[in-house]
């Protein structure tokens, strides 16, 4: 308590058990940490070393021999110029393991919305403010546009503060984007069980395993970009369970949920039978559950983005004639399926990683049916028996 009270002068701060002083070198931002202990002569000693620095700089006297020898344990190359955020971006995006799809995605947004604005910007020049107010001028053709095009830079800035690149993400001042929810447009249980069948029909081989995924996301109702993500060692067949506990986003695993908790999901028969469909195509190759057609390490096989899946899965409606939907109604539908069904909102909930409140919002219209009356008619016999007892209490 007595360190987080103790007023450090400019430039100063505490990280972990050691001092970090921040400052200006050759109108560049610097921060290097020292190895003075957290007292009111190791914070002077910083202090005084700050002052020394800021003082070289304003005299033009700080060269990269000077900066070494006041700093020789630094991490920073004084001599290595900032990239500009077309170099850095260009670097991260070829750093990506990624399916080629996603990386042309990406490249197309960098230059349709970021690239007049910021590619000859050094990373470290690029301020909140300017931010902001570059986001405020684009004609930004959709929220949902306008959101995923932030979500890359803020991608991309995340990653050159990891690299001490830059001292902080400029991106998240960007307000964040309300984007209009979709309606929920599910299948009906006969136009699931169609598409399930002609995707095992326009399959075959390695293939099959897309037929597979979208059986089990059928009967699941899992994120796709969890089910993506499902290891082997996650399932128990003797439980009938799966341990939902990370997700594939952006072409890479994150080992945390959209919701951040981890859940187990019941599986039903038809979930199981993709499950021993897909051991056949891909235990014996991959950890992962839906490893797609090709070779690698098993720890990295898995499906990179929706483009391998969605293609037979737009195929599979366009053969049957079904109306085009999104891969993620797969999950709409299982939800709608279980509440047409009579089951309790809070297991279908459970099963979802939703709150019972989300669900009921969500879902509400497919909630109402033919046993509302009889639902109404409860209300009715419960003030039918309080005036009962009442009456004998007269």
């Amino acid at each position: 308590m007595a360190r987080k009270q103790m007023e450090l002068p400019r430039g100063v701060e505490f990280v972990g058990e050691k001092i970090r002083i921040r400052f200006q070198w050759n109108k560049r931002r610097c921060c290097e940490t020292l190895p003075y202990p957290q007292t009111a002569k190791g914070i002077a000693a910083a202090a005084g070393l700050r002052i020394q620095v800021v003082q070289l700089d304003k005299l033009g006297v700080l060269t990269p021999e000077k900066y070494l020898e006041l700093f020789p344990n630094s991490r920073q190359t004084p001599t290595t110029e900032v990239p500009t955020f077309f170099e850095y971006a260009q670097g991260w995006l070829d750093s990506l393991q990624i399916v080629e799809g996603t990386r042309k995605n990406y490249r197309s947004t960098l230059q349709t919305y970021w690239a007049d604005c910021l590619a000859p910007k050094r990373m470290d020049e690029i301020t909140p403010a300017y931010l902001r107010k570059v986001t405020t001028e684009i004609n930004w053709p959709s929220p949902s546009r306008r959101k995923a095009a932030v979500m890359l830079i803020t991608s991309i800035f995340n990653q050159a503060l990891k690299e001490e690149v830059i001292l902080r993400n400029p991106a998240l001042s960007i307000p964040a984007t309300r984007v209009p929810k979709r309606d929920v447009d599910p299948f009906t249980r006969e136009e699931a069980d169609l598409i399930i069948s002609k995707l095992y029909e326009i399959t075959a081989g390695l293939q099959q395993i897309y037929a597979c995924f979208f059986e089990f996301a059928f009967y699941t109702g899992m994120r796709p970009g969890e089910t993506m993500a499902l290891r082997w060692n996650e399932i128990d067949f003797r439980k009938k369970t799966a341990r939902v506990c990370r997700i594939q986003s952006l072409g890479q695993i994150r080992e945390r949920t959209k919701t951040k908790v981890t859940r187990e999901v019941l599986l039903n028969d038809r979930a199981l039978q993709a499950l021993e469909r897909a051991r056949t195509l891909t235990f014996a190759r991959s950890d992962y559950v839906f490893a797609p057609e090709g070779s690698g390490d098993r720890a990295s096989l898995y499906i990179r983005s929706e483009t391998g899946p969605k293609r037979y899965w737009l195929s599979a409606l366009r053969k049957l004639g079904i109306r085009e939907r999104r891969t993620y109604d797969t999950r709409h539908t299982y939800a709608t399926m279980c509440l047409m069904a009579g089951m309790n909102p809070a297991f279908i909930a459970a099963q979802l990683g939703h709150s019972v409140q989300v669900l009921l919002s969500t879902y509400a219209k497919w909630i109402s049916s033919s046993s509302d009356w009889t639902e109404l008619e409860k209300l009715e016999k419960a003030q039918n028996g309080t005036e009962l007892v009442q009456a004998k209490l007269r």
